[in-house]
């Protein structure tokens, strides 16, 4: 999917974690991976964009309607989705399909939203008419209506249990939808402040006690630019090698991850891969890789 961003080349991101050894890595940590293959998406070329405050509206619902399928079928099936993007507009069809299940089978659901972005904006307030400025807000119940009402219901997603780390970079219209939510937000500074072991530990004690589903959407432009080079809206001063790896091995410590996507990973700005092996290494320490 990079028919939610500006800049082209994040479709090709899932390749580029196959590539950098994704699979085996897993494997190697004992899972059993069955690879669903790829969305096919028809490409911005064929695209009509449609309404420049939603861009290529219709096929990104057609494609997250395909996603949340495919997600909702693997949860009821015991299956654990890791879901690889793509621009993070991806997070309107996974959210769809985990919150949908969580509502069939009367599961309460916390969402972890690791990003340098807010991702909170709405058709009224966006500056670039991108959707994968919008995933967080459309779930959350604020924004155009066919965005709010995907999937046949809304809110996706309860304030209360939702999360942000890692934020850095917030437009001005995104920072009062936050605090009209009263969401949780640990930008750079708190993690600077606080430490990431900590806001972690809290977050998911947290959601032990109040959530039966936690979901990680982990977007790469998180980390610092000198460590992932490769992601379409770089921003300064993000996640540490260490700080990244720390607050993935704590989720997967804790034993209470259902659900997992990683998105934004764009070869095209890609330094020999340099962003997609990093993606992967930090995708087996949420599952369990260890240094010793």
């Amino acid at each position: 999917m990079d028919l939610g961003a500006d800049r082209r080349g994040v479709d090709m991101g899932p390749s580029a974690l196959r590539i950098a050894g994704l699979p085996k890595q897993l494997q190697n940590l004992g899972y059993k991976i069955i690879d669903d293959g790829d969305i096919i998406i028809q490409i911005k070329e064929k695209q009509e964009i449609g309404n420049f405050k939603l861009k290529y509206l219709n096929e990104i619902l057609r494609t997250s309607k395909i996603l949340a399928q495919k997600v909702e079928k693997a949860l009821s099936q015991n299956y654990f989705p890791l879901c690889i993007g793509g621009d993070h507009s991806m997070g309107i069809g996974t959210i769809a399909g985990i919150s949908s299940y969580c509502r069939k089978n009367k599961l309460k659901l916390g969402v972890i939203w690791i990003d340098a972005h807010a991702d909170m904006n709405t058709d009224k307030t966006t500056p670039t008419g991108n959707i994968h400025g919008m995933p967080l807000a459309a779930n959350l119940g604020l924004g155009n209506e066919k965005l709010v009402n995907f999937y046949g219901f809304s809110p996706k997603l309860k304030p209360e249990n939702t999360v942000l780390i890692g934020v850095r970079s917030i437009d001005e219209f995104e920072k009062k939808n936050i605090k009209q939510l009263n969401l949780t937000v640990y930008t750079m500074s708190d993690v600077d402040k606080l430490g990431i072991h900590r806001i972690i530990a809290r977050v998911l004690k947290q959601f032990k006690e109040k959530v039966d589903h936690i979901h990680v959407s982990f977007d790469l432009d998180s980390v610092d630019p000198t460590l992932a080079p490769g992601v379409g809206t770089s921003i300064p001063g993000g996640l540490s090698f260490r700080e990244s790896h720390l607050l993935m091995e704590s989720i997967a410590e804790c034993g209470c991850m259902s659900s997992l996507e990683v998105t934004e990973v764009n070869p095209i700005l890609d330094d020999k891969n340099k962003s997609a092996i990093f993606a992967a290494e930090l995708v087996a320490s949420s599952m369990g890789q260890r240094i010793l």
